[in-house]
């Protein structure tokens, strides 16, 4: 049997962007994508602290080191910039390794930098 765990998670980044007219996703700041353990092209669901809205998208890779975290397309509705969310994704695997399984957890800055 399989099941789906917490694969990776960003705790807290502020958003920086909102770009409504592209195609949609979220750009993350190429940094923070690898300390997070996320590829270019993952699942990502994100959810936002500040209103409690919760979507589901893709990851595109933002310029290293920007601090850069932008919600593209109609997905740019639901975010002002400044606000906080969490970003995570899952990974399928089975019941017995999931339970040695430790997720990858980055708690970014309040401007987006590894601390």
């Amino acid at each position: 049997m399989n099941i789906e765990v917490l694969k990776s998670k960003i705790h807290r980044a502020k958003i920086t962007q909102a770009e409504l007219h592209y195609v949609g996703s979220i750009t993350i700041d190429e940094t923070l994508m690898n300390a997070a353990n996320f590829i270019e092209g993952e699942k990502v669901t994100v959810v936002n602290v500040n209103n409690g809205e919760r979507l589901e998208t893709y990851v595109i890779k933002g310029e290293r080191d920007s601090g850069m975290i932008c919600l593209n397309g109609p997905a740019a509705r639901k975010v002002q910039v400044g606000d906080v969310v969490i970003i995570f994704s899952y990974a399928s695997m089975e019941f017995e390794e999931a339970k040695n399984f430790k997720p990858t957890i980055v708690f970014p800055s309040p401007d987006n930098r590894l601390t």
